[in-house]
């Protein structure tokens, strides 16, 4: 007996579980509304009542209430009014990133009529981002021996809104050896590219410095800016040069051994080890390398044998300079020329 009445009354149950469903489904009903991201909190966003038909007097203290999908509650319904109002600023980009359609969806609850109505919010774009670039400054290095079409990749800028107010393209500052090219990719991403337009000589800039902007489509239009430190790495395209053409000293032949005769200079253009000058003597004599010691480094000549007036009264070496470049550049200049 008591198992037949306890199966009746699940079976009770079950039938007025199926008629609420059924009676809260028959009342469901969909609003839709669009306001635009960053309204504050308690901004008017739609009269649902009105809209629904629904008597304010009859919606007060009756339970309704708004519940949002997910654990943020960004609607509530304000029921004096009947209104639809923020309950939090909503950040497109941070709620939706970069999706093109932010819609979110929330329901109104009447829980003394057992009604629901589902209520989608889409959320538009405002241009609250400008392009920005993830350093400050970048820094570029290019060979003074590259050639006019050289290209190189430059760090794209981000700008997390979508459509118009989205990056847009790219500008380069006025200057007379790059170009600015953006490639556009299958995915519509821009990718801004260095392009050299004329031959560089460190000689002349050791470096260059470049703004690049980028810039969104919104009205006004907003812009990002970074800092492109072009840095001329040296070639080995100079050739050392002595301070002159001809050295002449005169000594005594009685002049002390280890004595400092004179010291022959060179200097090269160039940076690093291809500016690094070396000397040697290109010809010599064998009786002149016993009298004579040259300094590679310092260029300082010392003597460092007897000096013999009978045995000859003069001698005349050729030194030559070299820099420390992968290719040695021989000095062209007439040699130094040493007469004691």
């Amino acid at each position: 007996m008591w198992s037949r009445e306890r199966r009746v009354s699940w079976r009770g149950r079950l039938l007025l579980w199926c008629v609420l469903v059924a009676a809260w489904e028959l009342s469901w009903g969909q609003l839709r509304y669009s306001v635009p991201e960053e309204m504050q909190k308690g901004s008017f966003v739609g009269d649902v009542a009105k809209d629904l038909g629904l008597e304010l007097s009859a919606l007060r203290g009756s339970g309704a209430h708004v519940v949002s999908e997910g654990r943020n509650q960004y609607f509530s319904l304000h029921e004096k009014t009947g209104h639809l109002v923020m309950a939090e600023r909503i950040d497109r980009e941070r709620v939706c990133e970069s999706a093109e359609d932010c819609v979110l969806r929330c329901e109104m609850i009447v829980e003394g009529e057992m009604k629901v109505y589902a209520i989608e919010v889409e959320i538009r774009d405002i241009n609250d981002n400008a392009p920005s670039f993830r350093d400050e400054e970048m820094q570029v290095k290019v060979s003074e021996t590259a050639a006019p079409g050289w290209r190189f990749l430059l760090r794209s800028a981000l700008d997390p809104d979508i459509g118009r107010n989205s990056l847009q393209g790219y500008e380069l500052s006025d200057n007379e050896h790059f170009a600015l090219d953006v490639q556009t990719g299958k995915d519509g991403w821009k990718r801004p590219e260095l392009v050299l337009v004329k031959v560089l000589d460190r000689e002349e800039a050791a470096f260059h410095e470049l703004v690049l902007t980028a810039m969104d489509g919104g009205d006004p239009p907003r812009t990002g800016t970074v800092l492109i430190r072009v840095i001329v790495l040296d070639a080995n395209d100079n050739a050392p040069v002595f301070s002159q053409a001809v050295y002449t000293v005169r000594v005594r032949e009685d002049v002390p051994l280890g004595s400092v005769l004179l010291t022959v200079s060179a200097t090269d253009a160039d940076d690093g080890m291809n500016g690094e000058v070396n000397f040697s003597f290109e010809k010599i004599s064998v009786k002149a390398s016993e009298i004579f010691h040259l300094d590679t480094e310092t260029g300082v000549i010392t003597l460092t044998g007897s000096l013999d007036f009978e045995e000859g009264d003069s001698y005349e070496l050729e030194v030559q300079a070299k820099d420390g470049g992968d290719h040695t550049v021989p000095e062209d200049s007439p040699a130094g020329t040493v007469v004691a």
